[in-house]
């Protein structure tokens, strides 16, 4: 769907205004030459579209702070929400270092138009609480889990939910990952509070989560690389990839041992949205192809549906072949348990890992 010329692309999340679909995106350019050093030198690219095949690349969104600051170092992954007044909201990780490790802290941006972004004065405006979260991972990194905010509104109408990709205190050391939580009445204020899922689910990550209902089904939908599985379903043989877990709301509470892979780590990230037909699509980033190197761009939209008695999602699967610029369709089903261009199907030339 889309590919940069001289960058690469990662993590995105979508808004849509009614007439357009904006797409916000982690880039860094392919000159610091490693892939895997793009995580500390990530901003965030914009590019709209009116079908979500069809894109034009704008300037970046959203970009570090100069000098020490809570995203000093890069600018990570988000969601974008339109509060009540009009305003859009977007919510983003940021990482910086002013305490000499590497920490995750949660950055606001707000915006009348989805193009034109300020940040808020009062950001970083949700840190992680110790009471429930692991602030940093110790012998096992040097940075914490915290990032990954997805927003939306209460169902009940009563302000504002977050969840985020966070560790938790206790439980097994590879299976600390948990769907963080906080809540806001304003957008602004946020508090922290006990996660909607329990460690022990064969997780140590849980990154890009985002809730939805689908066809009637509350679903979420979440990442994680096989080296961040647990050693038990690493055992089993399970990879990594795109998972998916359907609820009872979305607030869970979420067992994670019932959680399916929809993907295999070729394909990462995956964000559902409704295209103009008001059908639910898939759209994920190119993790690597058979030779296993980083690719970095965006896929097709993937239709994706619930088997007509609810026992699995159905998705028509864009996988990556030996070419980066080229994919096939195969149709998997799973059961429960800043460039100025345009580009139309395969795109303009054109995960944060964080440990």
């Amino acid at each position: 769907m889309l590919r940069l010329t001289g960058a690469w692309i990662w993590d995105f999340w979508l808004a849509d205004d009614g007439r357009s679909f904006h797409l916000y995106f982690l880039k860094a350019p392919h000159h610091i030459g490693d892939p895997d050093e793009r995580h500390w030198n990530a901003s965030i690219g914009h590019a709209t579209s009116p079908d979500l095949a069809d894109w034009t690349v704008l300037s970046d969104a959203v970009t570090p702070s100069d000098g020490p600051a809570f995203d000093g170092i890069a600018t990570w992954t988000g969601s974008v929400v339109r509060g009540r007044n009009g305003t859009w909201f977007m919510f983003y990780t940021g990482v910086g270092s002013p305490e000499g490790v590497r920490r995750q802290r949660i950055g606001l941006a707000t915006s009348a138009d989805l193009y034109h972004w300020s940040k808020h004065p009062g950001s970083p405006v949700l840190e992680s609480d110790p009471r429930w979260y692991a602030q940093l991972l110790g012998a096992l990194s040097s940075d914490e889990a915290w990032r990954d905010p997805w927003v939306f509104a209460d169902p009940d109408g009563d302000g504002w939910h977050m969840l985020l990709t966070a560790r938790a205190c206790d439980g097994p050391a590879d299976q600390r990952g948990v769907i963080g939580h906080a809540r806001s009445h304003d957008l602004v204020h946020w508090q922290a509070r006990p996660p909607l899922s329990r460690p022990g689910g064969g997780f140590g990550h849980l990154e890009v989560p985002q809730v939805e209902v689908v066809q009637g089904c509350p679903v979420l939908v979440f990442s994680c690389l096989a080296a961040d599985l647990s050693d038990e379903r690493r055992q089993a043989g399970t990879g990594g990839g795109i998972w998916y877990l359907p609820g009872t709301s979305l607030l869970g509470p979420f067992n994670l041992t019932q959680a399916v892979r929809i993907t295999d780590e070729s394909l990462y990230g995956g964000r559902l949205i409704r295209d103009r037909a008001g059908r639910w699509v898939m759209l994920a980033f190119r993790n690597h192809g058979p030779d296993t190197r980083f690719i970095g761009e965006l896929t097709d939209p993937m239709p994706i549906e619930w088997e007509a008695d609810g026992s699995a999602l159905k998705a028509d699967v864009v996988a990556p072949s030996a070419s980066s610029s080229a994919h096939h369709h195969t149709a998997l089903e799973v059961s429960n348990g800043t460039d100025s261009s345009r580009s139309r199907g395969k795109g303009v030339h054109g995960r944060r890992q964080g440990r």
